[in-house]
């Protein structure tokens, strides 16, 4: 199964109530081992209140617990951009 950036979208907002965007950048990474192999690469920008009292690497747990299903098979490399959301 290949997942698109629509549904990875959706899974980050509804797992971390946050606003999200997803760009697809696998076109950059064609002939990558992971790539050959159909995994996606994707940059997020996430913001959350769920980030609060996290430092990045809290807030970075927090994107790939939402996603450790879809890691090392759909998703090869994801970038994160996390912060925390304004009020």
């Amino acid at each position: 199964m290949s997942i698109t950036a629509d549904q990875l979208r959706e899974r980050l907002e509804q797992a971390l109530e946050a606003t999200v965007e997803v760009e697809d950048e696998s076109h950059l990474h064609a002939g990558h081992a992971g790539a050959r192999d159909g995994g996606r690469h994707f940059r997020v920008r996430v913001k959350s209140r769920k980030f609060a009292g996290l430092g990045t690497l809290g807030r970075h747990r927090l994107v790939y617990d939402a996603v450790s299903d879809w890691m090392k098979k759909e998703i090869h490399a994801l970038a994160i951009d996390a912060a925390l959301a304004d009020d």
